[in-house]
């Protein structure tokens, strides 16, 4: 008899409808693995115990329509929830309170699931590592040594030690499939304008979007149909999918035609051997499945690196803080906030539009197929403290574009991408490999990505983290 949490969130919302498990008990037995299991992890940053045990009583009492209805889905703390402590991972904001729901936590809830808490994330999710001074560092289950990456590091750290079925996070430069990768996982950044950022976070440059973490594709398929919706006022629609995507699960992809590059973008970084070995296994995959896999040049050139990194110090600023508590920053969130005010209007501008024309040239490479396959990082997971263990702080950034070297290039252009977990290394780490897809492309993605599960059998097989 498997234990609940071994369940997949669908197999849980499928026995919640048919009254073999209650809404209740599952969000206890959840809350009670939290309690014992998360000092290790350091996976949320608020449990909304007493929260998610009034809504799980109200979903006994009547439960909604809906693939995932009573099943537990944390969320990021970078995301609004009314009436619960949002922290955005800074001290500058502890003590702060969301006063509104954002749009998808609105659609979380109407779909009956079950919110167990907020997720850690790295200040004002800037890092691809989640370590804060709020609370512990965020740990990967499969090894409590090393990073559970960023910035959805608390959300992937919560679904591969069992303290969540699936969760919501964001993607700004790789915030999904970065975490996703060094924890095992299923991640999908969906196509810009997928998802709204309604009713206060602006849509900017249509960089960042929300997505789903979870162990199986059809987990995330289901959760990103939950989560899909626009708002009046946004700034970025998506091109329209026909049914929904937990249908695509169940479709034939047919024939793909698969481009394949391993070339990282960005000066100077080195693809380990252990990920060009995963890389080359998935590849390998995909041909044995009948697809044309197909070796292009990268897309994307090293000239997109500063223009990129003058956005990401832009960003930086977006989030007010106090003068008296900009002392209370991490060296990083400071340093880039530095380099973001001392940029000119003109010179954000200026690299918005860089990368619109690197955008144009790079889709004229890819147009022709349907998906193209790379490396998610460049390293298998980082210990604990390896990105700030510097001189100079400046050095965490290079750290940071070095190991996240492939996936920003699709929060620039806007395409969907998922993360796919099919390697373990012989120390027993998981190494992710990336698929990016068409603008609009999100069911071509998951349609693929259940063939390669159902092929290679459950993504996760017999294996469990020690932390499970």
């Amino acid at each position: 008899m498997r234990e609940l949490h071994e369940l997949s969130a669908l197999e849980q919302a499928r026995a919640v409808r048919e009254r073999e498990i209650s809404p209740v008990e599952l969000t206890r037995h959840y809350l009670d693995r939290i309690e014992r299991i998360d000092p290790q992890v350091g996976a949320y940053v608020t449990v909304t115990a007493e929260l998610a045990l009034d809504q799980a009583r109200d979903l006994e009492k009547q439960l909604p329509d809906g693939p995932l209805a009573g099943v537990p889905i944390p969320i990021k703390d970078l995301n609004l929830v009314k009436d619960v402590p949002i922290m955005f991972g800074s001290n500058a904001y502890r003590g702060f309170v969301s006063p509104v729901d954002d749009t998808v936590v609105e659609r979380l809830r109407e779909a009956g699931t079950v919110m167990l808490g907020k997720t850690a994330t790295p200040e004002f999710g800037l890092p691809c590592y989640t370590e804060t001074y709020l609370s512990p560092p965020t740990r990967s289950p499969w090894d409590l040594a090393l990073s559970a990456g960023g910035s959805s590091g608390g959300a992937a750290a919560a679904v591969a030690a069992g303290l969540a079925p699936a969760a919501q996070g964001s993607d700004g430069a790789g915030s999904i499939r970065i975490p996703a990768a060094v924890c095992g996982l299923f991640g999908i950044k969906p196509t810009r304008g997928r998802i709204s950022f309604a009713p206060i976070i602006p849509d900017l440059v249509g960089m960042s979007t929300n997505g789903p973490i979870a162990r199986t594709v059809a987990d995330a398929a289901a959760l990103l149909d939950v989560m899909t919706h626009n708002n009046p006022g946004d700034v970025f629609v998506a091109p329209p999918h026909e049914g929904t995507f937990l249908e695509c699960v169940t479709r034939d992809p047919g024939r793909l035609r698969i481009a394949r590059y391993a070339q990282p973008v960005v000066p100077g970084a080195v693809v380990a051997p252990e990920v060009l070995a995963a890389y080359e296994e998935a590849a390998k995959t995909l041909a044995a499945l009948g697809h044309e896999v197909e070796e292009i040049p990268p897309p994307f050139g090293p000239e997109v690196v500063p223009e990129f990194s003058t956005l990401w110090f832009a960003f930086a600023c977006m989030h007010p803080v106090a003068d008296h508590q900009v002392g209370e920053l991490r060296p990083i969130t400071a340093r880039l906030r530095e380099r973001g005010f001392a940029t000119s209007a003109p010179a954000f501008l200026q690299a918005h539009a860089a990368l619109q024309l690197a955008v144009r040239e790079a889709l004229t490479i890819t147009d022709g197929y349907d998906a193209v396959l790379t490396p998610t990082v460049t390293q298998p997971p980082r210990p604990i403290g390896w990105f700030e263990d510097v001189d100079d702080v400046d050095e965490t950034f290079e750290r940071m574009k070095h190991f996240a070297a492939f996936p920003a290039i699709y929060n620039v252009s806007g395409q969907p991408a998922v993360n796919l977990p099919l390697y373990w290394t012989d120390e027993g780490l998981p190494i992710g490999v990336m698929l990016g897809g068409r603008i609009g492309g999100e069911g071509t993605l998951i349609s693929l990505s259940a063939q390669v599960e159902a092929y290679r059998g459950s993504f996760w097989g017999a294996r469990r983290p020690p932390v499970w």
